[in-house]
């Protein structure tokens, strides 16, 4: 490495300066914000959090120091391979035909369902009703 002795032990020997003790300080703060948001953050909100927490810091230096540490944002949803193309969707028929006045209960039902994504993975919501009794708000 064409590096004399003296040069290297000099290097080893020298005392940890501020401005690394410092980002020492940082990157465990940076740690323990991105470990807390589920490792979603990135650099922009670490800062917000940092300033939260009276840190004065720029986003420049959050962001090397995430990169040095190899922490970086959660940036969007993994795609399953091969799926693009394929059968298309079957819809179910419309049985009511726009007509939500209904005179007996247990006649006419709808649904619905959705996806949320968490931390922890998917979740489904759905929701079933019966129409009779719901009044409209008009």
């Amino acid at each position: 490495m064409a590096v004399h002795p003296s040069g290297y032990y000099a290097w080893r020997n020298a005392p940890v300066t501020k401005r690394t003790q410092e980002n020492q300080r940082l990157v465990g703060l940076i740690k323990q914000s991105w470990l807390e948001s589920g490792g979603v953050y990135g650099y922009r909100k670490i800062t917000d959090d940092l300033r939260d927490l009276g840190e004065r810091c720029g986003k420049h230096r959050v962001y090397r120091l995430m990169r040095d540490e190899g922490l970086r944002s959660q940036t969007g949803y993994r795609r399953r391979p091969g799926q693009r193309y394929g059968r298309p969707s079957v819809v179910a028929p419309n049985h009511v035909q726009q007509q939500f006045d209904i005179t007996e209960p247990n006649r006419v039902w709808v649904t619905d369902i959705t996806y949320i994504r968490t931390h922890e993975g998917w979740l489904y919501l759905s929701v079933v009703l019966d129409l009779f009794g719901l009044h409209p708000l008009c």
